[in-house]
Formats: C-alpha cells, structure tokens, sequence
C-alpha cells in the first residue's frame, strides 16, 4: 500500500462523517506535541494563564477552522507537560459565543478541556477526562475559545475558574 493510502483513508472516512478533510496550515516552529502528525502541523503560540498571582505558560497550536477543531488532538500520544491546543476562535470562523460540547473519541491521552468567556476568564474545566470516550463534555455556558492542556495540569499548577488567559 502506497504512503498516501492512509491519509487517504482518512480523509474519506472524516468527508464521511461529515468532518471533511484536515485543513492544514505549515507550522512557523513545529511543537513536540506534532512529532507523530506532521502533516497536521498548525501555527503555534504563547498562551499564558494568570492564577493565584502565578503565571503559567504553554506553547499551543491554534485550531481555526472547523476541520481543525473538529480533529483537535484526536490520535495523539505524544504531548509535553506544556504543550496545548487552543480552539480560537470558537467557534470556528467567530461570531458570538457558544456552548462548546467536545469528546474524547480517538483521543488516547487524558485532556483538561478549559473553557474560556470572550472576558478571557476561565468559566468551567472538565479535568482529567476519559481517554477515548464519547461521553459530551460540556462549557455549561457561552464561551469563545477553549483550551487543551495535558490532564491533570490544570490542578497541578492551581488553574481554575476566574483565573485569565492570554494569547
């Protein structure tokens, strides 16, 4: 079978289930967290969470589009304490604020999902959630951006609801 053949493979299994092909947009400095999809590599930036009078820093590669966000780390097995995907803006292409519903189907590692208001505020955090589950986990409120860390971060570091992010 050709190397092709998978991608190929899974962009007809993605159109088919309504999610369409991957969007993919080169990577200016390739995270770690990329290493086993490197033809999904996206741009990456700083985000910064103000907690507790801390400020504590990840490297986040920036789902835009709806394709983006609708593979979000799906697959990976690779990521570093401080590696995170950040949805923005969400939903993708903006507009007002949402409640945001994600899983964790096809996603092996245990996520933090941060749900972020258009304040920049934390409104909710999902901790810890089941690796490869189709269970939905909600915001419970209107938010513009939502933020994937490492589980367990979150808590490890004292991030929670209120505290401010920036990117």
């Amino acid at each position: 079978m050709s190397r092709a053949a998978p991608a190929l493979a899974l962009a007809l299994l993605l159109a088919a289930c309504g999610r369409g092909a991957p969007d993919v947009t080169p990577s200016a400095s390739p995270s770690v967290m990329t290493h086993e999809t490197p033809s999904t590599q996206r741009r990456t930036v700083a985000v910064t969470i103000d907690s507790g009078g801390k400020r504590h820093g990840f490297r986040a590669e920036v789902a835009e589009t709806a394709a983006q966000q609708a593979q979000g780390l799906m697959f990976r097995t690779d990521l570093q304490p401080d590696d995170a995907m950040l949805f923005a803006p969400y939903p993708a292409g903006g507009g007002a604020p949402q409640v945001a519903d994600f899983w964790m189907k096809n996603t092996p590692l245990s996520l933090d999902i941060v749900f972020i208001r258009a304040d920049h505020s934390i409104a909710a955090i999902a901790p810890s959630t089941t690796p490869l589950s189709e269970a939905k986990v909600s915001s419970g409120e209107p938010v513009a951006a939502v933020l994937e860390l490492v589980g367990g971060r979150a808590a490890a570091l004292g991030i929670g609801v209120g505290d401010r992010v920036s990117w």
